[in-house]
């Protein structure tokens, strides 16, 4: 679920479509950017417009202005390209290696996933939110306890050594003079 989240995080709308940035689908796809264009150029006819588009110099800004981790973006001299879903299958089949089939898999049951939720109603979306809010605060109820407990066992231990030190002052407890050790100063007088 986590590997799905990140994947979700990386998707942007832009031109009506959801995409992933040339830059992120090669971070997953673990190729350099440089290598994952020179793909796309190689095969130019397999990636129409509703597959990959090149942002214009004002969606790029807006995406660097809107995503702070793309801010090298902002001094580039070449536009990223957008893939759609359609692109993201495209592209597993043009790199053809075992990680791109296995991450282009996972980026579409991440587009899935992202059209399941924009498809449910209102109220379908409120209740999964009040789901997870619930879960989230079952968990801070437990960290929480965990914390009090915690905090009790200190509680204990420190009343244990206050009642310890208060013993010892009210019994008088002096220590036992020990002989001096060192050399014997006589006077010779």
């Amino acid at each position: 679920m986590n590997d799905l989240q990140t994947i979700q995080n990386l998707i942007f709308e832009i031109r009506g479509q959801r995409v992933i940035i040339d830059r992120d689908l090669a971070m997953l796809y673990k190729v350099e950017t440089k290598v994952l264009n020179q793909a796309v150029k190689r095969n130019l006819g397999r990636f129409p417009e509703d597959f990959m588009f090149q942002l214009t110099e004002t969606e790029t800004q807006e995406l660097v202005t809107n995503c702070d981790r793309l801010a090298m973006l902002k001094h580039s001299s070449v536009a990223p390209k957008a893939f759609t879903e359609h692109g993201v299958v495209m592209m597993a089949s043009v790199l053809r290696s075992d990680i791109a089939v296995r991450v282009s898999v996972r980026i579409t049951r991440a587009f899935v996933a992202l059209r399941k939720m924009l498809q449910l109603s209102p109220s379908e979306r409120i209740s999964d939110l009040e789901h997870k809010i619930d879960g989230i605060k079952d968990y801070i109820e437990e960290l929480l306890s965990d914390q009090n407990d915690i905090n009790e066992a200190m509680g204990a231990q420190l009343d244990a050594i206050s009642t310890a030190l208060a013993e010892l002052q009210s019994e008088g407890h002096i220590l036992p003079t020990r002989r001096r050790i060192g050399y014997i100063q006589y006077d010779d007088q």
